[in-house]
């Protein structure tokens, strides 16, 4: 992130400094606008950060609950055998196999909010694991790369937002956005297994103990919460076939019915997690508080990632060097299916989920667009089948304090660059 931080922050200040030689002295000079978006980035920050400890708080306590009555060793058990080879470097009956599958699962299901509290666990678990605090391993890598490309099954913001925009088919994207994330998520794989042969985490190790941080504690930070219980021995491979083949017989459910769907999910998950709790006997609202508590810290933690993150960001975007970057690669990719408005959300939902939403947003309420549209499919399918890969790594590896990322990065961005060209293909032949 080193690199890519100053790259960032770099190009932005080359590119408003040619800008301001050249500037005629009317409106606002471009350095100020990179002053003005550099500072609104890192004023961002905090508000981002606070709007988080409610969400956090929630899904931390409802996700102690469950961790409680042992829903996580239930789950994490059923998709034992799927999850060892993928992550043969945690032990199976490691509480990280648990956390890791309900992130999973709740970005499935199109709930990033409730996905990031379960990842910041995972990271936290993976941690313990570490044997070289502040460089990630291959299994954190692994794990990010799968998480900013994995598998959503209902895309509920998305939906929603067609909906809203009068799309005769909202949840028409439900199938697109599968393909999508299904190409992303083998490509997401595949890129990390071969990136870590490429840069193995030795020469990582190497590096950082020639250039110590005399900054950096080395000791892992505190978990949210106490450590999780051992799981225990995996079900039969069956079982997590019979739940896979269960995923996939709901997708035509999902396409037929998800906007009646999409608003009992959170609701269902909060009632269904908390009587799942009490059906075990777990002591409800202590243990929630419990876990609730844990959100507070958590967000503060990843304030001065997001600084950094949104500061860069927001300088690039200020600068014009985003605009600078798709305006002659845009004329080149509209000849393969991906114009110009498709590229910027492109590159936008990889650095600002916020940015790319309202992009979208925009798009889908276009008179001259609208969400039924060849752009307004490819749009909302490219938001449902990509993550805001650099927030995803600011926040996650921000909150167990990991510098060297490795090939997480790369590895995420390959896989977004995938699921924009399968995003492409598959809406050009549905809706080209």
């Amino acid at each position: 992130m080193n690199a890519v931080f100053v790259t960032l922050v770099s190009v932005a200040f080359a590119v408003a400094g040619w800008r301001q030689v050249a500037w005629p002295g009317e409106g606002t000079a471009p350095m100020q606008a990179l002053a003005d978006a550099a500072l609104a980035g890192a004023e961002a920050a905090v508000p981002l950060a606070i709007g988080l400890i409610g969400v956090m708080a929630l899904f931390l306590g409802l996700m102690k609950v469950g961790e409680a009555g042992g829903l996580l060793a239930i789950l994490a058990r059923a998709l034992g055998p799927l999850m060892r080879r993928l992550f043969p470097e945690v032990p199976p009956d490691h509480p990280a196999m648990g956390a890791m599958i309900l992130n999973l699962s709740a970005n499935m299901l199109g709930m990033g909010n409730a996905a990031t509290p379960f990842g910041i666990r995972a990271m936290q678990e993976l941690d313990r694991l570490n044997p070289r605090k502040g460089v990630a391993t291959d299994a954190m890598a692994l794990f990010l790369a799968i998480n900013t490309a994995g598998v959503t099954l209902l895309p509920t913001k998305v939906i929603a937002l067609r909906a809203a925009s009068g799309s005769a088919d909202a949840a028409g994207i439900v199938a697109t956005t599968l393909f999508a994330t299904a190409v992303s998520a083998v490509v997401a794989v595949a890129a990390a297994r071969l990136l870590q042969r490429v840069r193995p985490a030795s020469v990582a190790d190497a590096a950082t103990e020639a250039a110590p941080d005399e900054h950096h504690v080395p000791e892992t930070p505190a978990p949210v919460g106490e450590a999780m219980p051992a799981i225990g021995a995996a079900y039969p491979v069956w079982v997590s076939a019979l739940l896979v083949a269960g995923l996939l017989a709901a997708i035509p459910l999902m396409v037929l019915y998800g906007r009646a769907v999409s608003p009992w999910i959170i609701p269902g998950l909060i009632a269904g997690l908390l009587l799942f709790g009490w059906v075990r006997g777990v002591a409800v609202y202590e243990v929630f508080v419990e876990g609730a508590r844990d959100g507070f810290t958590v967000a503060v933690r990843i304030i001065p990632y997001l600084v950094a993150i949104l500061v860069a960001i927001g300088m690039l975007r200020g600068s014009g060097a985003l605009d600078l970057l798709v305006g002659p690669v845009g004329g080149v990719t509209a000849a393969v299916g991906l114009p110009a408005e498709g590229l910027v959300m492109a590159v936008m939902r990889s650095l600002s989920g916020s940015g790319a939403y309202g992009l979208l947003a925009e798009l889908l309420r276009d008179p001259a667009v609208g969400p039924d549209s060849y752009l307004g499919y490819l749009a909302s399918t490219i938001y449902g089948s990509t993550e805001t890969t650099f927030y995803v790594i600011a926040v996650y590896f921000g909150a167990v304090q990991i510098r060297r990322v490795r090939h997480a990065l790369a590895a995420g961005l390959i896989a977004d660059a995938a699921a924009v060209a399968a995003a492409v293909a598959v809406c050009s032949w549905l809706y080209g």
